[in-house]
This record gives C-alpha cells, sequence and structure tokens, in this order.
C-alpha cells in the first residue's frame, strides 16, 4: 500500500533563521526552498497528487483555490511535474506521481470544470504515470442502498457524469496510447451504487480505481463502502482512496487489497488541529500525539496588530512576555530553566492574548487550562529530543513551537515521515 501526499506547494526555507524568525539573505521563493522529500531520507511518502484545480482555474469557477501563478503552471507543463516538483532523478524515478482533477473546487457547480479531452492533455504534458477521471462529487452515501428511483435527480446526474467522462477518458486514452495508467473515478449515493460504478468502470477497461467522496464519512461507513466494493470487482483490481482523511485508522482497511492513498492530514494537523499537532511513534507501535507550544508572533499576526491598534494590546508588552516565553522554551530544551519556570512564561504570555479575545471569563479560564494541561504534558515528555528524523535532528525545540510556516510546516514534514514509518509497520504486521 503505497502513501502519497497532495501537493499543495508545501516547502521551507532551509536556511531560516529562527533566532531573529528570518529568511534566509537574499532568499527566493520556491528556487531556494525545499519540500519534504528534499529535506528528509528516506523521503516521508511514495508518491506524490496533484490536483489540476491547484495549477489551472476552470472558466466559470471563481471558487477554484488555484495556488499556481500562470508562470508556475508553464514551467510545470514545460518541465513536467516530476522536474517541477524536484521529485526525479534515481532517487524518485519510480515514484508514483498521479494527477486528478480537484473536484472539491468545482463541486457546487453542475459540471466538472474540465472535460476529459482537457484532463488528457494535461496529464500527458505533465507527465504523470497515472491520472484520474474527472468526476462530479456525491456527498451522500446511504448505507441502506436505496434504489436510483429515490435518490435526487441532482446525485443520479452527478453519477451519470462520472461514468460518461470515464468511459470518454478511457477512449481518448486506449486511442492515442498516452503515455499514463488511466484511473477511474468511482462516485456513488450507497455503497451498492458505488460497487456498480465500480464494476462499469472495469467493464470499460480500467484496471486501477480511484475511490471518491470518502472526505465526509465515517470510518464504519468507509468499511462497508469497500466490502460492497471488493465484493463486486475482480480480486486484481487495484484501489486507490482518494483524500482519505482518515489516515490515523489506516490499520483498519488493511484487509481490502488498497494499492494506494492519499492523504495531507498528517501535515495539516500540525497546525490544523487543537491538541494533536505532534506525531511520535511509540516503541512498541502506534502513535502519540502531543499539542504544540503556541507562541504567536507579537508584532506580525494580524489579530495582535488589530489589538495593538485598538488599544486592547501595548507593542511593548506583547514583545516583552513574546521573547520572555521564547527564551523559556528554549532554555528549558538545554536545561538551563526548569519546567515550572518555562510553563510560567508560556502561560503568562498566552493570558495575555486572551485580553483580545471577545469570550466569557470563565470559557477563557476553561481554554487557558485545558492549554496549561497539553503544554506541560509536552514540555514532561520532549517528544521532539526523541526523535531523531532530519527536520527534528536540525530544528531542534523549534519544530514543536507553533508559529509561522517554517516551523509549522516542519512540524508537517516531521509528522509525515513518522506516519510513513508507522504505515509501513502496520502494513509488515498485517503480512
Amino acid at each position: 500500500m503505497k502513501f502519497l501526499y497532495s501537493d499543495t506547494q508545501d516547502y521551507v526555507d532551509p536556511e531560516y533563521d529562527f533566532l531573529n524568525d528570518r529568511a534566509a539573505p537574499g532568499r527566493k521563493r520556491y528556487w531556494d526552498d525545499c519540500y519534504a522529500h528534499e529535506m528528509m531520507t528516506p523521503a516521508p511518502y511514495d508518491g506524490l497528487l496533484v490536483s489540476m484545480s491547484a495549477i489551472r482555474q476552470a472558466e466559470g469557477v471563481a471558487t477554484s483555490k488555484v495556488r499556481y501563478s500562470t508562470a508556475e503552471e508553464q514551467r510545470l507543463l514545460r518541465d513536467g511535474a516530476r522536474r517541477f516538483l524536484r521529485y526525479g532523478g534515481p532517487k524518485f524515478r519510480d515514484a508514483m506521481l498521479m494527477g486528478d482533477c480537484g473536484a472539491f473546487a468545482y463541486v457546487e457547480h453542475p459540471k466538472p470544470a474540465y472535460s476529459p479531452a482537457e484532463v488528457v492533455e494535461f496529464y500527458t504534458e505533465a507527465g504523470f504515470t497515472h491520472g484520474v477521471s474527472p468526476d462530479h462529487i456525491i456527498f451522500e452515501c446511504d448505507v441502506s442502498n436505496p434504489p436510483a428511483s429515490a435518490m435526487p435527480p441532482e446525485s443520479l446526474a452527478r453519477y451519470e457524469i462520472t461514468q460518461a467522462n470515464a468511459r470518454e477518458f478511457i477512449r481518448l486514452v486506449k486511442a492515442d496510447d498516452w503515455p499514463f495508467e488511466p484511473m477511474g473515478a468511482v462516485q456513488g449515493w450507497s455503497p451498492q451504487s458505488m460497487a456498480a460504478a465500480a464494476v462499469s468502470l472495469e467493464k470499460m477497461g480500467y484496471r486501477y480505481l480511484a475511490i471518491g467522496g470518502l472526505v465526509p464519512l465515517s470510518v464504519p461507513v468507509i468499511h462497508q463502502v469497500l466490502q460492497a466494493l471488493r465484493g463486486a470487482i475482480k480480486p486484481e483490481t487495484d484501489i486507490h482512496l482518494l483524500g482519505f482523511a482518515k489516515a490515523d485508522k489506516i490499520h483498519e482497511f488493511t484487509n481490502y487489497g488498497i494499492t494506494s492513498f492519499d492523504s495531507t492530514s498528517p501535515l495539516i494537523r500540525a497546525f490544523k488541529d487543537a491538541k494533536a499537532n505532534y506525531y511520535l511513534e511509540r516503541p512498541g507501535g502506534g502513535i502519540d500525539y502531543y499539542a504544540a507550544v503556541r507562541i504567536p508572533q507579537a508584532i506580525e499576526n494580524a489579530r495582535l496588530m488589530q489589538g495593538i491598534k485598538r488599544g486592547i494590546f501595548s507593542a511593548e508588552d506583547l514583545q516583552r512576555r513574546e521573547i520572555k516565553a521564547l527564551n523559556a522554551i528554549r532554555s528549558y530544551d538545554k536545561g538551563s530553566v526548569g519546567l515550572e519556570d518555562a510553563m510560567g512564561a508560556l502561560t503568562d504570555y498566552q493570558a495575555f492574548l486572551t485580553l483580545g479575545e471577545k469570550k466569557s471569563k470563565e470559557t477563557i479560564e476553561k481554554e487557558l487550562a485545558k492549554q496549561v494541561t497539553l503544554v506541560r504534558r509536552t514540555l514532561e515528555d520532549k517528544p521532539w529530543q526523541q526523535c531523531g528524523c532530519d527536520i527534528c535532528r536540525k530544528a531542534g525545540v523549534e519544530v514543536i513551537i507553533f508559529r509561522a510556516s517554517n516551523r509549522n510546516k516542519r512540524r508537517g514534514f516531521h509528522n509525515l515521515g513518522v506516519y510513513h514509518h508507522h504505515l509501513q509497520n502496520t502494513l509488515e504486521n498485517a503480512r
């Protein structure tokens, strides 16, 4: 089972100056920055997924979150995705490089943003090894398996559009013998309808199926979907799980013959989770999760700057407490400051920041108490000192500090590495 990371232009400045919080002199974004697979050995994933909607603005879809500039899109298509992502050479020559349409970008529209012909051209020019047919997401998944006649017209239309696009997509691929493996997108309103869609795709000629619409589904429902699929399709047909948000539950899915899945969860949780920001693999197996220590930048944080302008904060007080908190955690890491002194400086800064929050005193006190408990556990265990990955060895205690992207993304890279190793151990134990 291969773990793919979905590219969202996540790279960091390898020479970032943590003490002064500034980039390396003359640093040029992208050109001087590094992806996770450039900073870590081994690479923290088995392949990369790139979504068309992140690169090319779809006509008529204003909500599309395009991350690439026009110049970057042109360079990716000219040089190929592997070279653009610096994911080539002997080290990554055989790694999976997969493309999809990024159907969430146009989910509110009546039809997909890209035609099968456009998608085939995009995958070919970018040099992907695998490419998914353009699908249209169906969000509901009714485990009672209602018949098509009981479903809303929109759901049926999305099902038929996905099937029709898959039929045209594989026809185009086969007609010109395009150099990537076509993957048929599976969408449905129930486990049985998804199984029927999968069988239909097999009959079209697909040998690799990409299961969509999984993001909002619970673990028990995903089990029912995969049970229905595996009971209907050929044993040798490959399965990819698109946007598998339940990555920490992957050990429950080792019996379905899954070939690959993609997830951004380990990196995203580094800065979008309330308490599980840092992963640490347990010696006996499994993963422990720790809260990062929040020390926001006093002067560059937009919310805090608004507080200063409104007279809620004093800029001098903010900076003094911020510097004290940073010095405290760094000194604690070196052993020159005790736990209670470090906790005092961190708690003082956090408590001061609550002045800008429009919440009741009781709510604030309760949230602060939770944060104190989480941070105390992190400081007591010092997980960053227990990890030997390339990120933690070089960044040290900075990796546990929740503060701007150069620290937060490094923590995300670390999480990807821990998760990837955990997956490999899980698969080994399942054999």
